[in-house]
């Protein structure tokens, strides 16, 4: 067996560092590692999120973890382990060392590596006598990542992922983003990484029924089997419009990588028109507008982004797309897709106006695909409703897109669709089947990517009384902070990063300022933040 070869530095002298401070420092040419002082003590680990592989220097610090400042992924800097999300692996942690007053860090040179930098945590095999059978229905963020953390939590039984897609779990987000993702290119894991940890795969196979009551679930093509525990996590299925003509070809949703790839071969020189205005749809008119011959948006809102982001920010949002050559039919809606020959040709707003259309795609949201669901408690939006620890029955956990779980923060019953917290939900919910009573405590995360310029939005405001600002929203430099009975609720921010990571951690501390405070000025909350 080959000996483990180390490359150590001397990287700082002692002191230099102040409590909370992160370096990216060198310990060879090309070899880096992020030194953080965590609160006097001095740690090493890797300096590169496992996400996308952003620079965690740039990121903030907290109470012994780091939060990535583009997606909100968190790393313990003691012991390299993600615990929050996105992503799927960890990092690594080095040895520190004081030499008279040289700050040494030391550390494997597999570890620095391009392609040895992540860490995936270490997980067991099935052995053939535990004889239980755990199921995750869904093949999507969270399913995936159950399905490593029951491995790597000591779980020994059977693993079996349904997944009613062809492809294996890939990232999502990439669809409207980038259409034209490779399925294979943008999945989470490989077919040989769930073949060596015992994780049984099922491609193309829907659920007809799933049983809490009697732990049993029927496949669409009437297979049956009975399961010792499970977690339901299937997503959402895109919403259509109950108007005449739905059913006419070339209409999209945009739900999987051919939908993607598809809208995106053919849309050159085309009128495209998009029904939706928030994420989904925003995001793949940005993708689109330069290759067709023109992209007309409906949205029944002021402005896009209205009910999310709030009209200041819509409007400027808005403005942003109009330069980029999009065009807005706000405050309508449609009543009728016209075609020819079976294929759409028009889109009939409840105005009376008749747009060209060639291609449409809707962007209209999701509704939660439960309805082969029985024995637990749903909500009237067909969520599923679970305790604080995602249990939703006897044996049964549910996540995701699907899941309605009490907001820590607020005890308020909240349903989030974010990739993050789909990932923290398979993680969670895998902790528990195995026995633990580990709470939902996550702070929701998300961002999108418009003409180059990303904004990240960090906790949950379905209503708030105020949005205190701190920058210019029109130049599209800015921080918002969502206010509701004096405290802050949700924080959203376009070209301040990371003061949206910053906030998260403080939010996730319970150590966010009260509005009133911030109306006397606002804090610097990435050094807040590294006080905890």
């Amino acid at each position: 067996m080959a000996t483990q070869q180390y490359i150590e530095a001397a990287v700082a002298k002692v002191g230099e560092l102040k409590d909370g401070e992160m370096r990216e420092v060198t310990l060879a040419e090309g070899k880096k590692a992020l030194l953080v002082n965590d609160h006097g003590k001095l740690l090493a680990c890797g300096h590169k999120c496992t996400h996308y592989g952003a620079s965690l220097k740039n990121g903030s610090y907290s109470n012994g973890r780091v939060r990535c400042p583009l997606h909100g992924a968190c790393f313990n800097v003691g012991t390299g382990d993600i615990e929050d999300f996105p992503g799927m692996d960890s990092i690594h942690t080095f040895e520190v060392r004081i030499e008279d007053q040289d700050v040494i860090v030391r550390a494997p040179a597999r570890a620095l590596e391009s392609d040895g930098w992540k860490r995936t945590p270490k997980m067991v095999s099935a052995s053939p006598s535990d004889d239980r059978i755990f199921v995750i229905v869904g093949g999507g963020a969270a399913g995936a990542t159950c399905a490593e953390t029951l491995r790597q939590e000591g779980f020994q039984g059977k693993i079996l992922m349904i997944c009613k897609e062809n492809y294996l779990p890939y990232d999502r987000p990439k669809l409207s983003k980038t259409m034209t993702v490779d399925p294979l290119q943008i999945a989470l894991r490989t077919a040989d990484f769930y073949k060596t940890h015992n994780i049984d795969v099922v491609l193309g196979k829907a659920v007809a029924e799933f049983n809490a009551d009697t732990h049993s679930l029927t496949l669409e093509d009437g297979t049956s089997l009975n399961f010792h525990a499970a977690f339901v996590a299937p997503g959402g299925t895109p919403r259509t419009l109950p108007v005449p003509g739905m059913d006419l070809k070339n209409i999209y949703c945009l739900r999987d990588p051919q939908d993607a790839n598809f809208i995106n071969s053919n849309v050159e020189g085309k009128n495209v028109v998009i029904v939706g205005s928030s994420f989904i749809g925003m995001e793949v008119a940005s993708s689109i507008v330069k290759k067709a011959k023109s992209v007309i948006v409906i949205g029944m809102e002021n402005v896009p982004f209205e009910r999310v982001l709030g009209e200041r920010i819509g409007l400027s949002l808005q403005r942003l797309h109009e330069k980029n050559g999009v065009v807005f039919r706000l405050k309508k809606i449609v009543k009728e897709f016209r075609g020819v020959d079976g294929q759409v040709r028009s889109v009939l707003l409840d105005s009376g106006e008749l747009l060209d259309a060639d291609i449409c795609i809707l962007g209209a949201g999701i509704v939660p695909s439960t309805k082969f669901v029985k024995g637990v408690k749903f909500e009237r939006d067909g969520s599923i409703v679970c305790d604080q620890y995602l249990k939703a029955a006897e044996g049964v956990w549910a996540g995701g897109d699907i899941c309605r779980f009490p907001f820590f923060l607020n005890n308020e019953l909240i349903r989030i669709e974010h990739w993050g917290m789909a990932q923290y939900h398979g993680k969670l919910a895998a902790k528990n089947m195995v026995g633990k009573q580990v709470p939902a405590q996550s702070i929701p995360f998300f961002w999108t990517v418009l003409y180059g310029k990303s904004i990240r939005y960090c906790g949950h405001a379905l209503s708030y009384d105020e949005i205190l600002f701190d920058g210019n929203v029109e130049e599209l430099s800015f921080l918002g902070l969502y206010c509701k009975h004096g405290e802050v609720v949700a924080a959203v921010s376009l070209g301040r990063d990371p003061i949206v990571s910053a906030i998260a951690e403080l939010m996730h501390h319970k150590k966010m300022p009260k509005s009133t405070e911030l109306k006397n000025g606002m804090p610097d909350f990435v050094q807040l933040a590294a006080t905890l």
